[in-house]
């Protein structure tokens, strides 16, 4: 069983999904409601599928002071994981260690395979809302015979990254981390496999990626992201080609 590490944190007005709120029509608030649902389908999708769901969350002194409220990140997260899931009893939940991304990820996959024996584990990040149980169960099968399994996402970045054995984890997050894991895996000698490509929800340009597939799938009736799609609906969130270019717009 592969152990899903769901890096988050709380979805607070001014605190996640920032570029979203300066390039697009969402104000700040609504840049975060549209991070906690995608946060919410991450959840469901690894709590779907045949993985174990690990929620890691940032201790309240990890954020800028201006974020830190009454209920801490793990209150905060865990109460959104009881509110999805109908429950917290599927869902461990983990402090982050570390002083950047890349140092709390890589603790958290080498603390997981080196001192519990996990098979394998990956981090995901709540910024791909098409992750689904199938993409998930698709990569714990994958890492059965390979070491090392990501997700490519927009600009290099990755919204899945699978391991069975720790790489040099140091900056290994930062820039095109598809490229960077990727290298680390092959120089500690590791097989590393693919999985498709998803969009992130990060910035402007992956927002006009990931609606017009929302859409699609609304009209051909295929399984969406329940919240994530839900907020795309609400906010009626679509994209226009015209004279002043390619924009997203409220219906």
């Amino acid at each position: 069983m592969t152990v899903v590490a769901v890096l988050a944190d709380p979805p607070r007005d001014g605190l996640v999904a920032t570029d979203l709120a300066d390039s697009t029509p969402l104000s700040t608030a609504e840049a975060a409601e549209l991070y906690e649902a995608a946060f919410r389908d991450a959840v469901l999708a690894v709590d779907r599928s045949g993985g174990e769901l690990l929620v890691n969350y940032p201790t309240a002194d990890q954020l800028p002071a201006p974020h830190r409220a009454a209920s801490s990140p793990e209150a905060t997260l865990r109460a959104l994981v009881a509110d999805t899931l109908g429950g917290t009893e599927s869902a461990r939940f983990e402090p982050q260690v570390g002083s950047s991304f890349s140092a709390r990820a890589g603790n958290t996959v080498t603390h997981l395979l080196r001192e519990e024996d996990a098979d394998s584990v990956a981090v995901v990040t709540p910024t791909a809302p098409l992750l689904s149980r199938s993409i998930v169960d698709a990569a714990a099968m994958k890492l059965r015979t390979t070491q090392v399994v990501l997700g490519p996402s927009t600009r290099g970045h990755t919204y899945y990254a699978g391991f069975t054995e720790p790489i040099d984890f140091a900056g290994a997050f930062e820039g095109p981390a598809l490229t960077t894991l990727a290298a680390r895996g092959a120089d500690a000698g590791l097989d590393v496999d693919f999985l498709q490509s998803l969009p992130a929800l990060e910035t402007r340009g992956d927002l006009l990626d990931t609606i017009p597939q929302l859409r699609a799938r609304f009209a051909a009736e295929r399984i969406v992201p329940d919240h994530t799609a839900a907020f795309v609906h609400e906010h009626g969130l679509d994209v226009v080609d015209d004279e002043d270019g390619r924009r997203i717009v409220r219906a």
